[in-house]
């Protein structure tokens, strides 16, 4: 492992910038904790999936949401079964169109905090909309609601990962990546022994993706881009709304998948405009990614474009080192690293201060304002 890279200079953003550059290090802790509890897990999953009937749903809020969404792909490919993401608030306000109460369900829930109040509904609900449902919690706060509610639940195996992926600051990022690669090293799609390799090679990639996103800001785009494949383009997702929140919304910020990109959402190209292109390293859908990228550069409206990946034959002009044998899964991890370098480089550039972007108030760290109507069903309908 190379020294840490420190945080740069950032007046307000001082907890985000920490909580961005630590996040190699604290992958090393969250993989030692999930091998120490790996028993309970293994034993967990087994009575879980011993029907062959079962659904998986990832689910979460906001950021949370993206993290189900990153990986359903590759789950589902893991196992073999049928994996979704469904977001806590598709989940809250319909559960009626998402549970069936005779489909047996694993929700697994992903929760920064564990206090918003659609994590702790949807919980609830699928408790009560279901005939079988296990529950598998993974979150970055003990002292949680829904940590301590699941923790006494007898169908329920709840995570709580360090005290260090707990971010203080309003955007999530250590939580974020430290969630992804707990659920793929608990469900298999992320082997042990590969943490070591990411970590290391985001660490060596933390200088060149924070300098990029220096360069990139100080040119002062007006919108922001950000596009993926499959998984990847969850991820696309996750950085377009860190850009939104660390931007307090100044900067128009857009994903789509590569291909959906020339279905319409492609008008929204400027010289004001920079595109990101998450380089998938699967060959065939990388096929996709640079036929994309070859279309924009010759059309050259874009402010700026810039394809982010693994190695040359990627076509990527970010290259990150060590990643060529990675899965787009684990593409992810480091990838984000840049678009949430990207985001507080263009929330100090616009003077906005990080940890706390929302001048107005209106949004805040833990999602308030929620009320939680009761759900009159008894069942779902089919």
């Amino acid at each position: 492992m190379n020294p840490p890279t420190q945080p740069f200079e950032a007046p307000g953003g001082e907890l985000t910038a920490r909580e961005i550059v630590q996040q190699p290090d604290v992958w090393l802790e969250v993989a030692a904790l999930v091998e120490r509890e790996r028993a309970r897990f293994d034993a967990f999953l087994r009575s879980s999936l011993a029907n062959p009937r079962i659904r998986v749903v990832l689910t979460g809020a906001g950021t949370s949401s993206y993290i189900g969404a990153c990986l359903a792909p590759a789950l589902s490919r893991q196992l073999g079964r049928r994996v979704e993401a469904v977001a806590t608030t598709d989940l809250v306000s319909g559960p009626h169109l998402y549970l069936q109460r005779d489909v047996p369900t694993l929700l697994v829930s992903f929760a920064r905090s564990g206090d918003s109040p659609e994590s702790v509904a949807a919980a609830d609900l699928a408790q009560r909309a279901l005939d079988e449902v296990h529950h598998l919690v993974i979150t970055c706060n003990a002292d949680g609601v829904l940590a301590r509610q699941m923790s006494g639940t007898a169908n329920a195996c709840v995570l709580v990962l360090p005290d260090s992926t707990h971010d203080r600051a309003f955007a999530m990022t250590a939580s974020f990546t430290s969630m992804v690669l707990a659920a793929g090293l608990i469900f298999g799609a992320i082997a042990r022994e590969r943490v070591a390799t990411l970590a290391r090679a985001c660490a060596v990639s933390l200088p060149l993706l924070q300098a990029a996103a220096g360069d990139l800001a100080a040119r002062k785009f007006e919108r922001a881009v950000f596009l993926g494949s499959n998984g990847l383009q969850a991820l696309a997702a996750e950085a377009a709304l860190k850009m939104l929140e660390l931007s307090d919304g100044r900067t128009v910020a857009l994903s789509q998948s590569v291909l959906g990109f020339r279905h319409g959402p492609k008008t929204i190209v400027n010289d004001r405009t920079l595109i990101v292109v998450f380089v998938s390293n699967d060959p065939y859908t990388r096929a996709y990614d640079l036929d994309l990228l070859d279309e924009l550069r010759r059309e050259a409206r874009a402010g700026a474009i810039v394809a982010v990946g693994a190695g040359a034959p990627s076509g990527a002009s970010l290259e990150l080192a060590g990643m060529a044998s990675a899965c787009d899964l684990e593409l992810a991890l480091v990838d984000v690293v840049f678009a949430q370098s990207l985001g507080l480089r263009q929330s100090l550039q616009l003077g906005i201060t990080p940890d706390n972007p929302n001048a107005a108030g209106t949004v805040s760290r833990v999602v308030k304002g929620v009320r939680i109507h009761a759900w009159p069903g008894s069942g779902t309908v089919s």
